[in-house]
């Protein structure tokens, strides 16, 4: 994983939006990435994600991904090529199954507040900084732990652990 991620604003500026609302129940008995991708954020935004090109990111209000804890959340917005989210704050279950599944979280507030559909973002992991080149603006963030980089960098935590034990890929 770089430490510099660039890509477009998919902004959802409300708080609270939950794990149903980024994958409806519905599509729960799904657990390959592409086929939940195809009804990632639905009942938010119909065509979220005809819209979504690999690498965009999600800038999002507080409270990103509370509700029930299911990994599916994490995978579907993976799978739509969402590289990141970043949000006022998240759900501590959502982050969690994030950094577990390799998938980068930032908690950075007031970002959606000064971002629109379509900005142009860069995250720059080692700085701490958020830029939005669309407008100029940029945000400092706390940056994440050397662990919770080398989780992210492993591609999650099962990787991580096969990886220190010397064996091969978990999913092997």
């Amino acid at each position: 994983m770089g430490r510099l991620i660039r890509g477009r604003a998919h902004v959802f500026k409300r708080a609270n939006i939950n794990t149903d609302e980024i994958i409806p129940a519905r599509y729960l008995t799904a657990h390959d990435e592409a086929e939940l991708a195809l009804h990632a954020m639905e009942d938010i935004s119909r065509d979220f994600v005809s819209r979504v090109r690999p690498g965009d990111l999600i800038i999002a209000g507080g409270d990103f991904g509370c509700g029930s804890s299911r990994e599916h959340a994490v995978w579907a917005l993976r799978g739509a090529g969402i590289a990141a989210i970043v949000a006022d704050t998240f759900a501590r279950i959502f982050f969690r199954n994030a950094l577990n599944n390799g998938f980068l979280a930032i908690e950075c507030a007031g970002l959606a507040e000064i971002t629109s559909d379509g900005d142009d973002i860069e995250l720059d992991l080692d700085a701490g900084a958020v830029r939005n080149h669309t407008t100029g603006a940029s945000r400092l963030f706390t940056p994440l732990t050397p662990f919770a980089l080398e989780l992210l960098e492993a591609g999650g935590l099962l990787p991580y652990v096969a990886q220190r034990r010397g064996v091969g890929s978990p999913n092997a």
